[in-house]
């Protein structure tokens, strides 16, 4: 296989295919980008359950290595370990960065999915539940707006595949009606993070072709 197509990457236009798009970007690995439908149920199709028994996004086959690894987190702990970028090289660093990772994937991701979930997809409106996620979301918000304040970034004063997890949904803030004014850290976080030209170059490769494309 070329060396182009050596990593075949599964997505959609969601927070966690954003994330490893985010890295494969910054750090510059070659990739065919596969694009599912999630409305159509592409991700529930035989050939790809078939690399995700799961059926969610998003997915990578590393074919140089026979390996495929799905679970956002596990891919960008997977892709860091793997090429070096973004790896810090103490194992005390890398346990920082692998804390607040998870913090991502237990806290920030479900918390703010299941508020955007009774936001804009539940079939009734729920003000008990819209109220519980809202108010753990801005918790959420809280520790991190904390966090910066004795960090540059979330993990380490150097930029990580943690804030390259944490950034696709904290980003969300405005259609979750979350009100970042009391987070002034977070927000500049939030400013840093999107000028960077890796990660303007994956949001657009994550977003849908133009009908006709």
């Amino acid at each position: 296989m070329p060396a182009e197509q050596a990593l075949t990457f599964y997505t959609a236009n969601t927070p966690n295919g954003q994330k490893v798009s985010i890295y494969l970007h910054e750090a510059a690995l070659p990739h065919r980008q596969v694009t599912l439908d999630l409305g159509r149920g592409d991700q529930h199709q035989p050939g790809y359950l078939a690399v995700n028994p799961n059926g969610k996004i998003p997915a990578i086959v590393d074919h140089a290595n026979g390996i495929t690894v799905f679970e956002s987190g596990a891919i960008l702990s997977y892709l860091s370990t793997r090429h070096g970028h973004l790896h810090p090289a103490q194992p005390a660093a890398q346990w920082q960065v692998q804390q607040w990772l998870h913090f991502q994937i237990g806290g920030i991701g479900p918390m703010l999915g299941q508020l955007w979930w009774f936001l804009h997809a539940s079939p009734s409106r729920n003000d008990a539940a819209i109220a519980r996620y809202a108010k753990e979301a801005r918790r959420l918000c809280g520790v991190v707006e904390q966090r910066l304040a004795s960090s540059a970034y979330l993990a380490l004063d150097h930029y990580s595949i943690a804030d390259i997890a944490a950034f696709p949904w904290l980003r969300t803030h405005a259609e979750l009606q979350l009100d970042l004014s009391p987070y002034p850290r977070l927000r500049r976080w939030l400013e840093q993070i999107e000028a960077r030209p890796a990660v303007q170059q994956a949001l657009a490769a994550s977003m849908p072709a133009p009908a006709g494309a």
